[in-house]
């Protein structure tokens, strides 16, 4: 299957699992494919055949945009260069979790979240550690006995009651045993933060000298401007008396390459509850394109009221819905 093919069956599957999918951001650089959002849950994707194609730089941009976003950086993929992706298994490349279509399909359509993980020696489950105890306790048996049954030390069964994550075997050999799922599910549509290793947000990188004076702009304006690398828009700014306004911006000589980012934008805006703005290195005869405000920086230059920058880009930029 093609890579635009996949595109396509995925983003059809989100839709129909009542998710809102933005335009595909068919620019480049792009560290994801689409934003989608259902309720809440705001997801940031890529969608790759190979999920070896996920390198460190997009990873920690995904996972920056997340934040940046209060969103799930997530890849949906089908391969590995050495094997398939397995359903129901939740894989990790550079702190993204990674699913495959199946394991997407059961968890959005079926409201199924997957039970496993892959990690570094194996595939494991995330133990429910009180009712493991609950249900040794009830049928006497003392932290020797269970651990002899699954042939490890009684100190390792201490420390899965206590919530330590344990292999797919020893999962199942519970099981058996007991007649009874111990498995917690992995919360992917929170960045599946319970099993993976929780490393610090990656630093943002600086901002592309040519935007230097927007970013002074805005600031002065009263934003929280964060940088992006690979992104179709070059800064995520937040509203520091409104932090929950985002804007994506933009910055360049208005090209018709450019006119299609602010496209792409505004449909991401409309995913993500934000607003956009494009400044543009000349006067232009338009307020806006399809909802991203269009901003000189000849404009800019003539207002000295951060109150009033705020209101230009307010006038001309639609506003985010929350429908």
């Amino acid at each position: 299957m093609s890579r635009t093919a996949l595109i396509e069956n995925v983003t059809a599957m989100l839709e129909d699992a009542g998710f809102l999918v933005s335009d595909r951001c068919a620019v480049r650089p792009k560290s994801f494919d689409v934003a989608t959002r259902r309720d809440e849950d705001l997801l940031l994707l890529k969608i790759l055949g190979n999920v070896d194609a996920l390198d460190a730089a997009t990873g920690a941009e995904m996972r920056r945009l997340g934040e940046y976003l209060e969103a799930t950086p997530m890849v949906i993929g089908i391969r590995t260069r050495d094997e398939e992706l397995k359903p129901g298994v939740v894989y990790f490349r550079h702190g993204v979790p990674v699913i495959n279509p199946d394991t997407a399909y059961e968890l959005f359509i079926e409201g199924m979240p997957p039970l496993i993980y892959a990690a570094p020696g194996g595939l494991y489950v995330s133990l429910d550690g009180d009712l493991l105890a609950d249900e040794r306790e009830e049928r006497g048996w003392s932290l020797g006995r269970l651990a002899t049954e699954l042939g490890v030390s009684r100190r390792t069964v201490s420390k899965y009651e206590d919530g330590m994550n344990a292999s797919i075997e020893v999962a199942v050999q519970l099981e058996e045993l007991f007649d009874e799922p111990f498995s917690s599910p992995v919360d992917v549509l929170e960045g599946a933060d319970d099993v993976r290793d929780a490393d610090p947000t990656p630093s943002a990188p600086d901002a592309d000298p040519d935007d230097e004076h927007v970013v002074h702009v805005l600031t002065s304006a009263g934003f929280t401007v964060h940088p992006t690398a690979r992104a179709p828009f070059k800064a995520v700014s937040e509203d520091e008396d409104d932090p929950v306004t985002r804007l994506l911006t933009g910055h360049s000589a208005f090209t018709p390459a450019a006119k299609k980012r602010a496209r792409i934008m505004s449909s991401i805006g409309e995913v993500a509850h934000t607003r956009s703005v494009y400044f543009t290195e000349e006067e232009e005869n338009r307020e806006s394109v399809d909802g991203t405000a269009i901003v000189s920086c000849a404009e800019l230059a003539d207002v000295d009221d951060p109150e009033a920058i705020r209101e230009l880009i307010r006038d001309r930029a639609e506003a985010p819905s929350e429908a």
